[in-house]
């Protein structure tokens, strides 16, 4: 268990923390919801009711939308762009491994097994984790989308009002005010960590470029 904990350490961190969150975000959202259906006069829900009401679904996915695009944009953007001086960036007008075709490693051993079977496969496993992302993303927006209606008609319930559907959340500005105001959020996050990575240091970090590196060195 100590060497899986030493092997694994960023990955069982990060998912303790979203462990942590996530239930106070329940805990905290279901009390939320509470009070607002106490206001409009209306029954309460159970704690495990909580989690199938637009309430909960609309805001969690509206999150995961906006994380999951910044990390596929931020991905594919790094395919194609450089940016001299940040140490997430591939160096300009160089050869970098991150290009290398992968049919020359075929003969490794310890090569994934996609890279030795090739064709078709090799294809797609070479862009899986943009792959990966993108339909994260996708799946969280329709989600986002559907718990959102569903919060709508939850609402208009409450207020005697017509329900919408999907295809009308879509077209409701409220939804695209809900989505943008994640967006920029998380592409300016991500452009001052690229700017700032290139002339401020984090020691023992690899997001940072060692400390007595010069700004202008490039990827790893």
């Amino acid at each position: 268990m100590r060497r899986f904990l030493r092997d694994n350490g960023l990955s069982v961190a990060l998912f303790g923390l979203f462990l942590v969150s996530i239930v106070g975000q329940v805990l905290a959202g279901w009390r939320a919801l509470a009070e607002e259906l106490r206001l409009h006069a209306q029954p309460p829900i159970g704690f495990l009711d909580y989690l199938t009401t637009g309430h909960f679904l609309s805001a969690t996915f509206e999150n995961w939308e906006s994380e999951f695009l910044q990390m596929s944009v931020y991905v594919l953007l790094t395919a194609i762009l450089v940016q001299k001086g940040s140490s997430e960036s591939k160096k300009p007008g160089e050869a970098n491994p991150e290009d290398e075709a992968p049919e020359r490693r075929r003969g490794d051993p310890d090569a994934p097994w996609p890279v030795h079977r090739g064709g078709l496969l090799l294809r797609l496993y070479s862009h899986s984790l943009s792959i990966a992302l993108v339909t994260l993303f996708v799946m969280s927006f329709v989600l986002h989308l559907a718990g959102s209606t569903r919060r709508s008609n939850e609402e208009a319930a409450w207020h005697h009002q017509p329900t919408k559907t999907m295809g009308e959340t879509l077209a409701d500005p409220e939804f695209w005010y809900e989505s943008f105001q994640n967006w920029q959020s998380e592409f300016l996050s991500m452009g001052v960590l690229v700017v700032l990575g290139i002339y401020l240091r984090e020691r023992g970090s690899p997001e940072s470029k060692p400390v007595a590196a010069p700004n202008s060195e490039t990827g790893d």
